[in-house]
Protein backbone atom coordinates (compact mmCIF):
# COMPACT_ATOMS: atom_id res chain seq x y z
CA UNK A 1 0.00 0.00 0.00
CA UNK A 2 1.21 3.51 -0.84
CA UNK A 3 0.94 5.78 2.17
CA UNK A 4 1.21 9.58 2.24
CA UNK A 5 3.20 10.72 5.27
CA UNK A 6 2.66 14.43 5.96
CA UNK A 7 5.33 15.46 8.46
CA UNK A 8 7.55 18.57 8.49
CA UNK A 9 10.29 17.04 10.69
CA UNK A 10 12.64 15.14 8.38
CA UNK A 11 14.16 13.05 11.20
CA UNK A 12 10.76 11.93 12.48
CA UNK A 13 9.56 11.23 8.94
CA UNK A 14 12.68 9.24 8.02
CA UNK A 15 12.44 7.04 11.12
CA UNK A 16 8.72 6.39 10.63
CA UNK A 17 9.11 5.80 6.88
CA UNK A 18 11.77 3.16 7.57
CA UNK A 19 9.46 1.31 9.98
CA UNK A 20 6.53 1.53 7.56
CA UNK A 21 8.65 0.19 4.72
CA UNK A 22 9.69 -2.80 6.84
CA UNK A 23 6.01 -3.59 7.31
CA UNK A 24 5.23 -3.60 3.60
CA UNK A 25 4.12 0.00 3.04
CA UNK A 26 5.42 2.39 0.40
CA UNK A 27 5.60 5.74 2.22
CA UNK A 28 5.69 9.01 0.29
CA UNK A 29 6.88 11.99 2.34
CA UNK A 30 5.24 15.42 2.11
CA UNK A 31 6.80 18.19 4.22
CA UNK A 32 3.93 20.69 4.04
CA UNK A 33 0.21 20.92 3.56
CA UNK A 34 0.52 22.21 0.00
CA UNK A 35 2.89 19.39 -0.91
CA UNK A 36 0.42 16.87 0.46
CA UNK A 37 -2.48 18.39 -1.46
CA UNK A 38 -0.47 18.38 -4.69
CA UNK A 39 0.19 14.66 -4.19
CA UNK A 40 -3.55 14.03 -3.97
CA UNK A 41 -4.39 15.94 -7.14
CA UNK A 42 -4.57 14.03 -10.47
CA UNK A 43 -1.12 13.67 -11.99
CA UNK A 44 1.57 11.31 -13.21
CA UNK A 45 2.43 10.01 -9.76
CA UNK A 46 -0.53 11.02 -7.63
CA UNK A 47 -4.23 11.56 -7.50
CA UNK A 48 -7.13 11.12 -5.07
CA UNK A 49 -6.85 7.30 -5.26
CA UNK A 50 -3.06 7.05 -5.33
CA UNK A 51 -2.70 6.36 -1.59
CA UNK A 52 -4.31 3.89 0.77
CA UNK A 53 -3.96 6.10 3.88
CA UNK A 54 -2.77 9.61 4.77
CA UNK A 55 -0.85 10.10 8.04
CA UNK A 56 -1.31 13.78 8.81
CA UNK A 57 0.66 15.78 11.37
CA UNK A 58 -1.15 18.91 12.57
CA UNK A 59 1.88 21.14 13.18
CA UNK A 60 2.84 21.95 9.58
CA UNK A 61 4.94 24.96 8.51
CA UNK A 62 2.57 26.45 5.94
CA UNK A 63 -0.91 25.80 7.40
CA UNK A 64 -2.63 24.03 10.24
CA UNK A 65 -3.23 20.30 9.76
CA UNK A 66 -6.94 20.78 10.43
CA UNK A 67 -7.15 23.03 7.38
CA UNK A 68 -5.24 20.47 5.33
CA UNK A 69 -7.65 17.70 6.37
CA UNK A 70 -10.63 19.85 5.38
CA UNK A 71 -9.08 20.49 1.95
CA UNK A 72 -8.19 16.82 1.50
CA UNK A 73 -11.81 15.85 2.07
CA UNK A 74 -12.83 18.11 -0.83
CA UNK A 75 -10.69 16.18 -3.33
CA UNK A 76 -10.31 12.68 -1.89
CA UNK A 77 -12.02 10.00 0.22
CA UNK A 78 -8.66 8.47 1.20
CA UNK A 79 -8.65 7.56 4.92
CA UNK A 80 -6.86 10.18 7.04
CA UNK A 81 -5.22 9.43 10.39
CA UNK A 82 -4.18 12.52 12.32
CA UNK A 83 -0.90 11.91 14.14
CA UNK A 84 -0.21 14.73 16.58
CA UNK A 85 0.88 15.76 20.06
CA UNK A 86 -2.45 17.56 20.64
CA UNK A 87 -4.13 15.28 23.15
CA UNK A 88 -7.14 17.37 24.23
CA UNK A 89 -10.61 16.04 23.50
CA UNK A 90 -11.67 19.23 21.70
CA UNK A 91 -8.92 18.76 19.10
CA UNK A 92 -9.88 15.10 18.66
CA UNK A 93 -13.53 15.96 18.08
CA UNK A 94 -12.64 18.81 15.72
CA UNK A 95 -10.39 16.54 13.67
CA UNK A 96 -13.04 13.84 13.38
CA UNK A 97 -15.69 16.41 12.46
CA UNK A 98 -13.47 17.60 9.62
CA UNK A 99 -13.40 14.09 8.20
CA UNK A 100 -10.42 12.36 9.80
CA UNK A 101 -10.95 8.61 10.17
CA UNK A 102 -8.79 8.27 13.27
CA UNK A 103 -6.66 10.30 15.67
CA UNK A 104 -3.39 9.11 17.23
CA UNK A 105 -1.56 11.07 19.92
CA UNK A 106 2.24 11.29 20.07
CA UNK A 107 4.17 9.58 21.51
CA UNK A 108 2.53 6.40 20.28
CA UNK A 109 3.40 2.73 20.09
CA UNK A 110 4.27 1.75 16.53
CA UNK A 111 2.16 -1.38 16.87
CA UNK A 112 -0.83 0.80 17.71
CA UNK A 113 -0.25 2.98 14.66
CA UNK A 114 0.11 -0.02 12.35
CA UNK A 115 -3.11 -1.54 13.74
CA UNK A 116 -4.98 1.69 13.10
CA UNK A 117 -3.61 1.96 9.55
CA UNK A 118 -4.78 -1.55 8.75
CA UNK A 119 -8.16 -0.92 10.40
CA UNK A 120 -9.01 2.22 8.40
CA UNK A 121 -7.70 0.77 5.16
CA UNK A 122 -9.91 -2.32 5.52
CA UNK A 123 -12.98 -0.13 5.90
CA UNK A 124 -12.15 2.18 2.99
CA UNK A 125 -13.49 1.78 -0.56
CA UNK A 126 -11.10 0.12 -3.00
CA UNK A 127 -8.66 2.55 -4.56
CA UNK A 128 -9.64 3.31 -8.11
CA UNK A 129 -13.17 1.93 -7.84
CA UNK A 130 -15.20 3.40 -10.67
CA UNK A 131 -18.63 4.96 -10.72
CA UNK A 132 -20.20 1.66 -11.74
CA UNK A 133 -18.80 0.01 -8.60
CA UNK A 134 -20.14 2.82 -6.44
CA UNK A 135 -23.55 2.59 -8.05
CA UNK A 136 -23.81 -1.18 -7.67
CA UNK A 137 -25.96 -1.55 -4.59
CA UNK A 138 -27.58 -4.86 -5.42
CA UNK A 139 -28.23 -6.71 -2.21
CA UNK A 140 -27.57 -3.63 -0.09
CA UNK A 141 -29.92 -3.04 2.85
CA UNK A 142 -32.80 -0.63 2.37
CA UNK A 143 -33.20 2.71 4.09
CA UNK A 144 -33.83 2.56 7.81
CA UNK A 145 -35.98 5.17 9.55
CA UNK A 146 -35.76 5.45 13.33
CA UNK A 147 -37.87 8.31 14.61
CA UNK A 148 -36.27 11.49 13.29
CA UNK A 149 -33.28 9.70 11.74
CA UNK A 150 -33.05 8.01 8.35
CA UNK A 151 -30.03 5.91 7.32
CA UNK A 152 -29.40 5.02 3.68
CA UNK A 153 -26.64 2.34 3.64
CA UNK A 154 -26.13 2.24 -0.17
CA UNK A 155 -25.29 5.95 -0.29
CA UNK A 156 -24.00 6.10 3.31
CA UNK A 157 -26.16 9.14 3.97
CA UNK A 158 -27.94 10.15 7.15
CA UNK A 159 -30.71 12.70 7.59
CA UNK A 160 -32.31 14.16 10.71
CA UNK A 161 -35.83 15.50 10.13
CA UNK A 162 -35.02 15.37 6.41
CA UNK A 163 -31.82 17.43 6.71
CA UNK A 164 -28.59 15.68 5.53
CA UNK A 165 -25.89 15.27 8.17
CA UNK A 166 -22.35 14.64 6.85
CA UNK A 167 -20.60 11.83 8.72
CA UNK A 168 -17.18 10.24 8.43
CA UNK A 169 -16.90 6.56 7.50
CA UNK A 170 -16.40 5.45 11.08
CA UNK A 171 -19.23 7.62 12.38
CA UNK A 172 -21.63 6.13 9.85
CA UNK A 173 -20.46 2.59 10.59
CA UNK A 174 -20.92 3.15 14.32
CA UNK A 175 -24.41 4.61 13.91
CA UNK A 176 -25.46 1.87 11.46
CA UNK A 177 -24.30 -0.83 13.87
CA UNK A 178 -26.29 0.59 16.79
CA UNK A 179 -29.30 1.10 14.50
CA UNK A 180 -29.41 -2.61 13.71
CA UNK A 181 -30.94 -3.24 17.15
CA UNK A 182 -32.35 -0.05 18.70
CA UNK A 183 -32.57 -0.23 22.47
CA UNK A 184 -30.17 -3.17 22.68
CA UNK A 185 -26.86 -2.58 24.46
CA UNK A 186 -23.74 -3.18 22.36
CA UNK A 187 -20.65 -3.99 24.39
CA UNK A 188 -17.66 -1.74 23.82
CA UNK A 189 -15.57 -4.73 22.76
CA UNK A 190 -18.19 -5.74 20.20
CA UNK A 191 -18.38 -2.22 18.73
CA UNK A 192 -14.60 -1.94 18.47
CA UNK A 193 -14.40 -5.38 16.84
CA UNK A 194 -17.11 -4.71 14.24
CA UNK A 195 -16.41 -1.05 13.42
CA UNK A 196 -12.62 -0.88 13.82
CA UNK A 197 -11.96 -4.56 13.05
CA UNK A 198 -9.51 -4.82 15.92
CA UNK A 199 -9.45 -6.05 19.49
CA UNK A 200 -6.79 -3.58 20.60
CA UNK A 201 -7.96 -2.20 23.97
CA UNK A 202 -6.68 1.35 23.40
CA UNK A 203 -9.26 1.88 20.68
CA UNK A 204 -11.81 2.51 23.46
CA UNK A 205 -10.77 6.15 23.67
CA UNK A 206 -11.38 6.55 19.95
CA UNK A 207 -14.83 5.02 20.41
CA UNK A 208 -15.70 7.63 23.06
CA UNK A 209 -14.60 10.44 20.76
CA UNK A 210 -16.69 9.09 17.87
CA UNK A 211 -19.76 8.77 20.09
CA UNK A 212 -19.33 12.38 21.25
CA UNK A 213 -18.89 13.53 17.65
CA UNK A 214 -22.06 11.69 16.55
CA UNK A 215 -24.11 13.23 19.34
CA UNK A 216 -22.87 16.69 18.35
CA UNK A 217 -23.35 16.34 14.59
CA UNK A 218 -26.81 14.83 14.81
CA UNK A 219 -27.91 17.42 17.36
CA UNK A 220 -29.40 14.63 19.47
CA UNK A 221 -27.23 14.19 22.58
CA UNK A 222 -29.74 11.73 24.03
CA UNK A 223 -29.64 9.49 20.94
CA UNK A 224 -26.72 7.30 22.00
CA UNK A 225 -27.03 6.25 25.61
CA UNK A 226 -24.00 5.23 27.65
CA UNK A 227 -24.55 2.09 29.70
CA UNK A 228 -21.89 2.48 32.36
CA UNK A 229 -19.39 -0.33 32.45
CA UNK A 230 -20.95 -2.10 29.47
CA UNK A 231 -21.25 -0.08 26.26
CA UNK A 232 -23.78 1.93 24.25
CA UNK A 233 -27.30 1.64 22.87
CA UNK A 234 -29.43 3.64 20.46
CA UNK A 235 -32.50 5.36 21.91
CA UNK A 236 -34.89 6.03 19.02
CA UNK A 237 -35.69 9.78 18.98
CA UNK A 238 -39.39 10.59 18.82
CA UNK A 239 -40.62 12.42 15.73
CA UNK A 240 -41.46 16.10 16.32
CA UNK A 241 -45.14 16.83 17.01
CA UNK A 242 -47.06 18.46 14.19
CA UNK A 243 -48.15 22.00 14.79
Amino acid sequence: MRLLLVEDDDHVAAALAAVLARHGFEPVHARSGEEALRALLPGADGGPDAFGVVLLDLGLPDQDGFQVCDRIRKVSTTPVIMVTARADVRSRIHGLNLGADDYVVKPYDIGELLARIHAVSRRAPRAGAGARDAADTSGAPEKTTLGRITLDPPTRRVTVDGTPVPLTRKEFDLLALLAQRPGVVFRREQIISEVWLTSWEGTGRTLEVHVASLRHKLGLPELIETVRGVGYRLAVPAAPHAA
